[in-house]
């Protein structure tokens, strides 16, 4: 799908030019149809137009997957006493940049049995929608070589910066064999401190084999992970990393 949205986007135009003389508006219709077509699927998370997005995993239990975004930080080490505590496992989807600064808190991570992930090098979320290829390359790359600089193991999963992606994202990660990490529930704790709103939205919407987004690195971030840690235990959930045979799209 992927190839006919962006091959109706290089089209359109054309349509345009040849329909201006008899049928403006229908020209100006198709261009703005196809402006469209890329946009929605670049700025909304999780759609699967330009190609899968994993959203989910299989699971005959009470499970999901806490995935935490934007580190390593310095409340990294306070994040797993509250994760170990509980005898949960998570994912930490960390930036290179601050890899680079925290090697040792990235280490910490595996060393108590949880992983890590890429989330680009820079994290750059204004403009990651419209990164040409090449800038697409090195954000995902910068942030694999650092974590290969430390870690023995190869990092098979990506998180796009808020989500976000373009044409081109899906391509450069199947050359790298990443796959795309999205999310079922989304708790929006990254820019306030809205402790009701983030456990209504949590609650609200996890159900078995969901992808959990948090975030690391604001004042109330452990607190936050905390709480949803022991609100859903208490309604019998378990926290597990999945393997990658029984992710799946479209959750």
């Amino acid at each position: 799908m992927r190839r006919l949205i962006t091959g109706f986007a290089i089209f359109a135009p054309i349509i345009l030019l040849l329909l201006w003389p008899h049928a403006p508006l229908a020209g100006v219709a198709i261009l703005a149809v196809s402006h469209a077509l890329i946009l929605y699927p670049t700025i909304r998370p999780n759609v699967q137009w330009f190609g899968p997005v994993i959203t989910g995993f299989e699971t005959n239990a009470n499970e999901v997957w806490l995935t935490i975004d934007d580190g390593p930080t310095d409340d990294t080490p306070a994040i797993l006493d509250v994760l170990d505590a509980r005898g949960a496992k998570a994912t930490f989807f960390v930036k290179g940049t601050l890899v680079r600064e925290h090697e040792n808190l990235v280490r910490e991570i595996v060393a108590r049995g949880h992983s890590v992930a890429n989330h680009s090098d820079t994290h750059p979320a204004g403009k990651w929608w419209i990164l040409p290829p090449a800038s697409l390359a090195t954000e995902i790359d910068g942030c694999a070589k650092s974590l290969a600089a430390i870690l023995p193991e190869r990092q098979r999963w990506f998180r796009a910066p808020v989500g976000m992606k373009n044409p081109g994202v899906h391509p450069a990660l199947a050359r790298r064999g990443l796959r795309l990490i999205g999310w079922s529930v989304r708790s929006f704790d990254a820019v306030r401190d809205e402790f009701d709103k983030v456990m209504h939205r949590i609650l609200r919407d996890t159900k078995p084999g969901g992808i959990i987004v948090m975030h690391q690195g604001r004042e109330w971030s452990a607190r936050t992970i905390a709480a949803a840690v022991d609100r859903l235990q208490e309604r019998g959930y378990s926290f597990v990393i999945p393997d990658d045979a029984r992710l799946k799209t479209n959750r």
